[in-house]
């Protein structure tokens, strides 16, 4: 259906537009002093970053407008989605951790699923500022990117939102949960 590889086509975006259009409205908490014509007009004039958005939104992530980068004015969206995305869940940490696996290794990681798509995993503070915008992830947990010493070492970090707080975790980066998966975020 798309025109050209990781473009979508005008029906496609009009559809999208609406879908992104009534989040950015139902959510103005995540997103003040931002106008959503100023958000639309970027999208248009970056088809592939539309793409990845579409690419968030169909592996269940509810890509939201949370904000905006004082330096390159860029948008940032992360995936607003209540618990997990439903379509990216289990999922080993990166490659190596799904080739380290000697039975039952997933299809992707959650690092390369995010490659294909064009985003990247959430940070753990970027993690923190999410939940600063509402309850997230309050019966599933979520893969962050984990720093090289802590991967090095076989680990890879997780989070979740429990008893009021952020609760960062660590397991070894080849498990895998049906309620893990991971947030992605993209600059626009």
């Amino acid at each position: 259906m798309n025109c050209r590889e990781n473009e979508l086509s005008s029906q496609q975006r009009e559809e999208f537009f609406s879908v992104l259009k009534a989040r950015f409205d139902n959510h103005s908490n995540r997103h003040p002093g931002i106008a959503w014509a100023s958000v639309q007009a970027r999208l248009n004039d970056t088809p592939t970053k539309l793409w990845s958005l579409h690419e968030m939104e169909r592996t269940g992530g509810e890509p939201d407008v949370v904000g905006q980068d004082k330096q390159t004015n860029e948008y940032l969206f992360y995936d607003c989605s209540p618990e997990t995305p439903k379509d990216r869940r289990s999922l080993c940490y990166d490659h190596q951790a799904r080739e380290s696996r000697k039975a039952n290794k997933p299809a992707t990681s959650a690092i390369e699923m995010a490659a294909s798509m064009g985003i990247d995993l959430l940070t753990e503070e970027q993690y923190r500022e999410l939940q600063q915008l509402g309850k997230f992830d309050l019966k599933t947990s979520s893969w962050v990117k984990t720093p090289a010493d802590i991967r090095q070492l076989g680990g890879a970090l997780f989070a979740d939102f429990r008893y009021g707080h952020v609760f960062i975790y660590h397991n070894g980066a080849d498990s895998y949960y049906g309620s893990r998966a991971f947030r992605g975020w993209l600059k626009v």
